[in-house]
């Protein structure tokens, strides 16, 4: 694998990258003007907005820039959910062109997806005793992608749990009374449709999925003959074997490398821009993209 030449290396190093974050148009805290806001203020350089399954927010904040005349550059991207051996597994497209028919195909398919798990998970849910909590968690979602995010924070609100985690273990967590499998797309038909609309497919948080090191190489060898260009292996919370590891594929399988927080909300563990740092001999996801964006990245 090539690595990235010295001068571009320093140029680039001197950028806050941040390439996965969330808004309330998905599981985000924060709407696309809020997020915008923090990003701002934590002097992030380029920031990915990389909503599940949804482009929604991206108009709000490119034009909410626009409006502040701030100096930070926007990624379009998406987070789209995927079926592979059991196991759900996120595809990040960057710099998408968010209008294209292929990824809006794909969307509208996912979303139907959504919207029938989180119906049979309602029901499941007033078997467990709690009633109207589908109808609820769509309100919270309010026109955004529907999750099993707004499930644990309307059980949290309502006092049934005492935390947003004991959601999961109780309940709507895998193999749990309430889980509902999801019918996602394959990882191809992610790829495919990023690919289409002119983006690059990464894998998001390979190190997050409990697979052991031989199935996540399974799974890496996979995304990589499927077409998949990039994997995250910068997150705010990695071992340096973690680290490692996954450098170790990209420069294994050719692949390049991308990082971000997938920030949700502000929390001293994962906020915008933490302990992200490109490691020297990675080849840098941005490399793929047009050498025009490149020089707007440096130069905004």
């Amino acid at each position: 694998m090539d690595v990235m030449s010295t001068i571009e290396s320093q140029d680039f190093s001197n950028l806050r990258i941040d390439l996965h974050s969330h808004t309330k148009f998905s599981d985000g805290g924060l709407t696309p003007q809020e997020l915008i806001e923090r990003a701002t203020n934590f002097q992030i350089d380029v920031l990915a907005i990389t909503d599940h399954d949804t482009v929604s927010a991206l108009d709000i904040a490119n034009n909410y820039i626009s409006e502040k005349k701030y100096a930070l550059n926007l990624i379009n991207g998406i987070e789209i959910s995927t079926a592979w051996q059991g196991f759900e597994i996120h595809i990040v497209g960057l710099n998408i062109d968010r209008t294209h028919p292929a990824l809006l195909s794909l969307i509208e398919s996912q979303q139907v997806a959504r919207e029938s798990r989180a119906m049979t998970m309602g029901e499941k849910l007033a078997k467990c005793g709690f009633d109207g909590i589908y109808e609820k968690a769509k309100e919270l979602a309010n026109g955004g992608s529907l999750t099993r995010a707004h499930f644990a924070k309307v059980l949290l609100q309502q006092g049934s749990i005492s935390k947003m985690q004991a959601a999961f273990d109780k309940y709507i967590g895998k193999g749990k009374r309430a889980y509902v499998k999801p019918n996602w797309c394959s990882i191809k038909e992610a790829i495919d449709a990023i690919h289409q609309a002119g983006g690059t497919a990464v894998m998001a948080h390979p190190v997050r999925y409990d697979l052991s090191t031989k199935w996540l190489r399974r799974l890496v060898i996979q995304f990589k003959e499927e077409g998949g260009d990039g994997l995250e292996i910068v997150l705010p919370q990695m071992s340096n074997d973690q680290r490692q590891l996954m450098l170790n594929f990209c420069l294994e399988y050719h692949l390049h490398a991308s990082m971000g927080s997938d920030f949700h909300h502000p929390n001293k563990w994962s906020d915008l821009g933490r302990n992200l740092r490109m490691p020297e001999k990675a080849l840098p996801i941005w490399s793929l993209w047009p050498e025009k964006l490149r020089s707007e990245m440096l130069t905004r």
